[in-house]
């Protein structure tokens, strides 16, 4: 209990330092924001205003802690070009972008681990130059490339999937995985080539030390000493990639959106650029921080899962 107090801590002042960088970053950023909204050819009275709605005519500490007490009871402003509530609107794009994500997250999981357990236990040359290849590719190709690509071919050539739709939930889950599946899959394909490297040579690794000959000299089986004792042990640094290529999952959603014309927070996001709707962008960019922040909680507490005697011990 006290490893993840501990770590609960460390993601509540994660999160603060967050909203503290957020918000100053896009102070420190040269130019007046009213002007650059409006434009210079707008008069006095539209700037004054405009600065008095965004609040940047105060004391930049007064503006903080105004902006700072209105996240936490989850008022992130009015956006300037839709005039609806920047909360609202993130959480309506969220039905498209969290289910991409996690669709995406779930099929590196299901695909990387078993396929790295295998490449590990099947060691033939070919298949080891293979490997090399289709993942050294897989890791250089970006995901709008993967996400073009993948159009091209499963959407206008064979039509085996929708393009530029989604489907709701609650109508059908079926139809809205079909309508997120090109998606996903070009979200996830980079990263499934950098997880299975890293859970193969881990495994490899593990499969060599002592205590796995010592295993099996006393009569465990190998498939029972690999997936009892090696996988696991080999599992502690892929989880840790894994926690950075989550986030990278998250932030490249806005990427694939765009290419599938998706109406998700990576559209919205572009679109709140191209009309310079400060408080939106400064809103979703405080999403993206607590999602990584939450991320990285996750993956803390899934060490303890893999491992039990990870701890945090106070210094001595």
């Amino acid at each position: 209990m006290s490893y993840i107090l501990r770590r609960l801590g460390t993601m509540i002042i994660t999160t603060a330092l967050s909203v503290v960088m957020i918000f100053f970053v896009f102070r420190v950023i040269p130019g007046d924001p009213a002007i650059i909204i409006l434009g210079t050819e707008a008069d006095e009275a539209q700037i004054a205003a405009l600065r008095s709605q965004l609040g940047t005519d105060r004391p930049v500490l007064e503006q903080f802690v105004t902006w700072a007490s209105s996240t936490l009871r989850g008022d992130l402003g009015i956006s300037l070009r839709f005039n609806r509530p920047v909360a609202e609107m993130i959480t309506s794009r969220l039905r498209v972008t969290a289910p991409l994500a996690i669709y995406a997250i779930t099929l590196v999981v299901l695909v990387s681990i078993p396929l790295g357990v295998a490449l590990a236990l099947i060691r033939t040359k070919t298949v080891n130059l293979a490997f090399s290849y289709l993942s050294q590719l897989g890791m250089a190709v970006p995901s709008f490339w993967i996400a073009l690509l993948l159009m091209s071919i499963f959407g206008v050539g064979l039509r085996w999937f929708p393009l530029g739709e989604t489907v709701d939930w609650e109508r059908d889950v079926a139809g809205s995985l079909r309508a997120l599946t090109l998606p996903a899959v070009a979200i996830a394909l980079p990263a499934i080539a950098i997880v299975t490297r890293y859970v193969r040579s881990g495994l490899v690794d593990q499969l060599s030390q002592n205590y796995m000959r010592t295993a099996l000299s006393k009569g465990l089986s190998f498939y029972r000493a690999v997936y009892g004792h090696a996988l696991r042990n080999a599992l502690m640094p892929v989880t840790t990639v894994l926690g950075i290529l989550f986030a990278d999952i998250v932030a490249g959603t806005v990427v694939v959106e765009q290419v599938f014309a998706l109406p998700g927070i990576g559209l919205l996001l572009v679109t709140a650029v191209n009309y310079r709707d400060f408080p939106l962008v400064q809103g979703i960019a405080l999403y993206i921080a607590l999602v990584v922040v939450v991320l990285n909680f996750v993956v803390d507490l899934l060490y303890r899962v893999i491992d039990p005697r990870v701890r945090l011990h106070k210094p001595a």
